[in-house]
């Protein structure tokens, strides 16, 4: 069965682009056309790298506003250094190639000695006009063509590690050890470039652009907040956050959708079979507590790095002082007494009174309520709204719409509320942009290693999506450094020490 599936996602997602030129484009890399340039770093320190730029990395390119990257190639690396392929992906929407900056992970990847990788990507935002009349498919000359819907973003990227690879022998660094690296959208694209290499189902799509014939596997990836997991994400909100005051006395309408999609998320959990790093199998019935748990360590590990941790938002405290924090159960990756990797402080927060030691529990329906008030519930449905209880249309919906700038319902519970009909183009883009269905395939060559961060008051998505992507790959094998960090909102590349820190540590323990 997953052979013909594999067989019709390869022919249907084209269906639909018409009518745009398509600029044929060589492969090439040319090593001594590089631009000599510097970058000075927050602390003062020059990095000196050589630029190649406005690289195309397919054949038959159909944006050429984006379908091409930039490699930036500091002057300490060789054929052995890591690449750090850095995808500026936001919302869904076109991603332009850029150079590295001196604050983000991509300036810090440069003066680590990594060859640093910035691709443009396709987004559902990126339009060309149409150049001539299609009377089938109603296209009229100078129409604007989408040319980004899904899954055309995450095609381009993969389409650029086959690049990386294709060159391997001209390009410095080495392309066994490419590391991606995003946040929110852009870390659903670390996501789904990690689980899924070499799977067969994007394999039509990459030859008709005309990627490289080589393979798309990485070694490792970042994943700061990940967007994913799109089809079962609102059931997963409204679990978590259907109690909340705000959402409790909010619109009646959209807190019957809440009150529906709530029901529906157990049978979802249970059916993914996640068991926590000692073995416990997850249900609906104790997986509040491990969210709870992994709160705890999260802000176990601030506490121990000096953050002011109050107990007015849930927290409860040992007594009295005492030599040492005793550890956290539950946790993936990061025992509850160490510090933070490269021993950056949390941000410091006010309030409460002066507390013991080590945390002892949390109230999760104040700590809950606490996360609503520094940042406002989405609605119900958080993805899937357009035309649910008088909603307009996400970015999701947007994402999932065709060529022509439509916008679709994505979940079959939002096509039921409307009226609507997914269609099975929808439905195999939704399937192909979510990571949870790649791994353990055992079709996918998925990433070994992935260092997976979500805010402690991130509500952008809700706890159990990127937790459900960390115990799945985990419980797949692979190494996976996890955290809810501590007191962050919605954002990525933070902790650079840390994640560097990580990173050397897995590229050592390889050699």
């Amino acid at each position: 069965m997953k052979q013909i599936i594999v067989m019709v996602l390869a022919v249907a997602s084209f269906i639909g682009t018409w009518a745009v030129p398509k600029e044929n484009r060589q492969l090439k890399f040319d090593p001594k056309v590089g631009e000599y340039h510097s970058l000075t770093m927050p602390d003062g320190s020059i990095v000196n790298y050589t630029s190649y730029e406005r690289l195309y990395y397919v054949t038959n390119v159909e944006d050429s506003a984006y379908q091409y990257l930039n490699i930036f190639v500091p002057e300490t690396a060789s054929s052995k250094s890591p690449i750090f392929l850095r995808t500026y992906v936001g919302g869904y929407m076109a991603s332009r190639a850029g150079g590295p900056q001196a604050g983000d992970a991509s300036g810090r990847a440069l003066k680590e000695g990594m060859v640093v990788v910035i691709p443009g990507t396709r987004g559902r935002n990126s339009i060309v006009k149409a150049t001539k009349n299609d009377k089938k498919a109603g296209v009229k000359k100078g129409q604007e063509i989408y040319t980004g819907r899904a899954p055309k973003a995450i095609l381009d990227l993969k389409a650029a590690i086959r690049y990386i690879r294709y060159f391997d022998d001209a390009l410095p660094g080495d392309a066994e050890r490419i590391i991606t690296d995003g946040t929110s959208a852009g870390g659903a694209m670390s996501s789904l470039m990690g689980a899924t290499g070499n799977n067969p189902a994007f394999e039509a799509m990459l030859n008709e652009m005309g990627a490289a014939p080589v393979r798309d596997d990485v070694f490792a990836s970042v994943c700061y907040c990940p967007i994913i997991d799109l089809d079962h994400a609102d059931m997963a909100y409204e679990w978590l956050y259907n109690g909340t005051e705000s959402r409790q006395q909010g619109n009646v309408d959209v807190l019957v959708v809440s009150d529906k999609l709530k029901a529906m998320f157990p049978a979802y959990l249970e059916s993914l079979n996640l068991h926590t790093p000692n073995g416990t199998l997850l249900t609906s019935n104790n997986y509040l507590d491990y969210i709870k748990s992994e709160l705890i360590r999260s802000a176990q590990i601030a506490k121990n790095a000096g953050a002011d941790i109050p107990d007015s938002i849930g927290f409860s405290f040992s007594e009295e002082a005492s030599f040492g924090a005793p550890p956290v159960n539950g946790g993936m990756n990061s025992p509850a007494g160490k510090a933070p990797l490269g021993g950056q402080r949390p941000a410091m927060m006010r309030g409460g009174k002066r507390n013991g030691d080590y945390i002892t529990d949390l109230d999760m329906a104040k700590y809950l309520n606490y996360v609503v008030s520094t940042q406002p519930l989405k609605t119900a449905p958080a993805f899937d709204t357009q035309g649910v209880a008088g909603q307009r249309a996400s970015g999701e919906n947007e994402e999932f719409g065709d060529a022509t700038g439509s916008s679709v319902n994505f979940t079959e519970f939002a096509a039921n509320l409307t009226g609507s009909v997914l269609t099975d183009d929808v439905k195999r883009n939704v399937a192909l942009m979510n990571p949870m269905n790649f791994i353990g395939d055992g079709v996918s060559t998925v990433a070994k290693h992935w260092y997976i961060r979500h805010g402690a008051r991130d509500r952008d998505t809700s706890f159990p999506v990127p937790i459900n992507l960390a115990l799945k790959l985990q419980n797949a094998g692979k190494d996976v450094n996890f955290l809810l960090a501590w007191n962050r909102p919605h954002s990525g590349d933070y902790a650079l020490d840390e994640l560097f820190e990580w990173i050397n540590q897995v590229l050592h323990s390889t050699r």
